[in-house]
């Protein structure tokens, strides 16, 4: 067949390395691997080593909210004690959300967040003890 589109010099212009619908289609699934796939994958992989690392005597949160000591362990379930009053109950080892005492956990999510608003944070010392502040009340007088 004839080409009608040839150019006068019989050369033809290329559309460039990235005009390319294949090589376009394989950009496109490596940045969703580097970006969405591999970080997930890397996720599941700590929150699996952090279930299976558990011991006897660890404290942990469930993803429900419930805090607890760890009684005992088996290959599928844990079993946590709750309270004083020794209330045990069983969970999946997949519904353990974080291990360590709740003042770990609250600084673990505190790094973070802190590095805006250090600044701008009063530390609780510099407020008066002795002065009651009433949220209420928006800094106006008492009208009458």
């Amino acid at each position: 067949m004839f080409n009608v589109f040839a150019s006068a010099s019989g050369t033809t212009t290329s559309s460039g390395l990235l005009g390319s619908p294949f090589l376009l289609i394989i950009v496109m699934i490596a940045i969703f691997y580097f970006m969405l796939i591999r970080p997930e994958n890397k996720r599941k992989k700590e929150a699996e080593n952090m279930r299976n690392s558990l011991k006897k005597g660890d404290w942990l949160t469930t993803i429900g909210g419930v805090y607890g000591r760890v009684v005992s362990i088996t290959d599928r379930t844990v079993v946590i004690e709750t309270s004083e009053d020794r209330v045990r109950l069983e969970f999946l080892k997949s519904a353990i959300g974080t291990v360590g005492t709740l003042d770990e956990q609250a600084a673990a999510q505190q790094r973070p967040a802190r590095r805006g608003k250090a600044a701008k944070e009063a530390p609780a010392e510099e407020l008066p003890q002795n002065d009651v502040v009433d949220e209420t009340d928006n800094g106006s007088e008492n009208e009458e």
